[in-house]
């Protein structure tokens, strides 16, 4: 695990973003932990967020991409802030867009705000895949203005199958889109961190409940 895959795991801990105990997803699986993104919500928590998408985007495409998209709405800020770090803290110099959800008739009456798709190499940016409707709709929108879409970046992969097939929502898009789809961490990534913490600690306890999640509903075979 990388030194900001482990930092990003401490700073969701504070900000009550990642939690342990039982929790009832939209699936129906009550799952031992839960993240919750949007209670990454003030100044100071959205720009160090911004800074953990700006370092694994650097790390893995230094170079390759022209534009942040942020899909509407939560994809919005999290391009914007991840764009700033990435002039701050690498001096790279991306253009953003994003997205209406509706198209306007009055004013610029446009459906993308922003930098043009056209001809563009272009990441996107958002919280987390659960259905993948928004992601697939991005790609084909960034397809139907010009653009080419690289890849996308979340914050979290559950590594988790579909209740219907073995692959995650995740690997769906991956296989019928030929992109990638990176995180900032992996249920793997927690589970490392949490069997290097004192066996007696308070956290630690919760690893043999997400073992046994991941035995029941993981990928058969991990990304």
């Amino acid at each position: 695990m990388k030194t900001y895959q482990k930092e990003f795991i401490v700073f969701s801990l504070r900000n009550s973003v990642l939690c342990f105990g039982e929790y009832t997803l939209k699936s129906g699986r009550i799952s031992p932990y839960f993240f919750n993104a949007g209670l990454f919500n003030d100044a100071s928590a959205i720009t160090k967020l911004g800074e953990f998408y700006a370092d694994i985007i650097e790390d893995n495409f230094s170079g390759q991409y022209d534009l942040l998209f942020g899909p509407a709405y939560k994809g919005i800020p999290l391009a914007t802030a991840t764009a700033i770090n990435l002039k701050i803290k690498y001096n790279c110099n991306p253009d953003v867009s994003f997205n209406r959800k509706e198209e306007k008739s009055h004013g610029e009456g446009k459906l993308i705000i922003g930098s043009s798709l056209k001809d563009k190499r272009v990441i996107i940016i958002d919280d987390v895949i659960t259905a993948g409707i928004t992601i697939t709709e991005s790609i084909q929108l960034i397809h139907n203005e010009g653009g080419s879409c690289l890849a996308v970046v979340i914050m979290l992969d559950r590594l988790e199958r579909g209740a219907l097939t073995t692959l995650s929502a995740i690997q769906d898009i991956v296989e019928k889109n030929k992109i990638k789809i990176i995180s900032i961490i992996t249920l793997n990534d927690l589970i490392e961190y949490l069997k290097d913490i004192d066996e007696n600690s308070a956290m630690n306890r919760h690893l043999k409940n997400i073992l046994l999640y991941q035995s029941q509903y993981g990928l058969l075979v991990s990304r």
